[in-house]
């Protein structure tokens, strides 16, 4: 078994939880591959960059938290094989186990003893009043939100074409299943089980009470434009992340990507039993 190693450079600590992965899978017999930002931070030297992982490795392994997470969307690139968080503190939604479960992680990769959760990215094209168009791809949402104004603005969503509604707010968030537990659900979306296969449109702050958020289908098309020229110049980021400007003219189309996040879980992990953990529930 071939692991890849990707470390988030930021965490307190990552050097030692990366070390300490590393020995506990070699003595179990798999061979671990550093992407080159990693190396460097071990003092090693690689010349394996993470968006070329697919070609050498099995499993990928992501060290930092579920922020770490989303970022290795867009720095493994197209990777259509488990790929596993170790949480470098509490465990998150998105991570297989923290860094004081190293030991059992590896047994289970070493043994094969863990599932896949198949998990769906979204795509976003900016298509700009000149006709440039900038593609993205996120993992939990896409988000439509005001600039430097202190003003509500006034945004305009279509669903395959057909007008959806007029949303006076201070944004709008397209989220996946698996995004329904971050941004979306501060606003107020719904919670969704990850395998369902739906989208959530929902607003930041909105004006009016009635407009709540909306579960689709998560095989339409999504646009979302500014109104108003007067509302001025509005943020579009992914997965908080990827950041860019959204003029008055410019359009941003969303919908499913072909590609899909594939999460590894050890044997056991619950979807609910986080939800109890995370959100303070009164499960059994």
């Amino acid at each position: 078994m071939k692991v890849g190693l990707l470390l988030n450079p930021r965490k307190a600590g990552g050097l030692k939880t990366l070390l300490a992965l590393r020995t506990a899978l070699e003595q179990r017999g798999c061979e671990c591959i550093l992407e080159r930002e990693t190396a460097g931070i071990a003092g090693e030297v690689s010349d394996i960059e993470a968006s070329n992982f697919s070609e050498h490795v099995d499993i990928a392994a992501v060290l930092g938290g579920d922020g770490t997470m989303m970022h290795a969307v867009a720095r493994l690139g197209v990777f259509e094989k488990p790929v596993a968080g170790i949480n470098i503190g509490t465990l998150g939604f998105l991570t297989t186990c923290t860094d004081g479960e190293i030991e059992f992680f590896a047994d289970a990769v070493a043994k094969g003893s863990y599932r896949t959760s198949v998990r769906k990215l979204l795509d976003a094209r900016v298509m700009r009043k000149s006709g440039a168009v900038e593609t993205y791809h996120g993992l939990n949402e896409v988000t439509m939100a005001r600039g430097e104004t202190g003003r509500l603005v006034t945004l305009i969503a279509k669903v395959d074409g057909e007008w959806l509604n007029r949303y006076r707010a201070d944004g709008l968030i397209v989220a996946t299943p698996t995004g329904s537990t971050a941004y979306s659900l501060s606003a107020g979306g719904p919670l969704i089980a990850p395998q369902a296969s739906v989208l959530a449109i929902t607003p930041i702050c909105p004006h009016s009470l009635s407009q709540r958020s909306l579960v689709l289908s998560d095989d339409v098309e999504i646009e979302i434009s500014p109104e108003y020229d007067d509302d001025g110049t509005m943020i579009f980021t992914v997965d908080g992340r990827d950041t860019t400007r959204i003029d008055p003219g410019d359009r941003v189309i969303v919908k499913k990507s072909t590609r899909s996040f594939h999460l590894l879980q050890l044997e056991g992990a619950s979807f609910y039993e986080a939800l109890r953990q995370k959100l303070g529930w009164q499960g059994v």
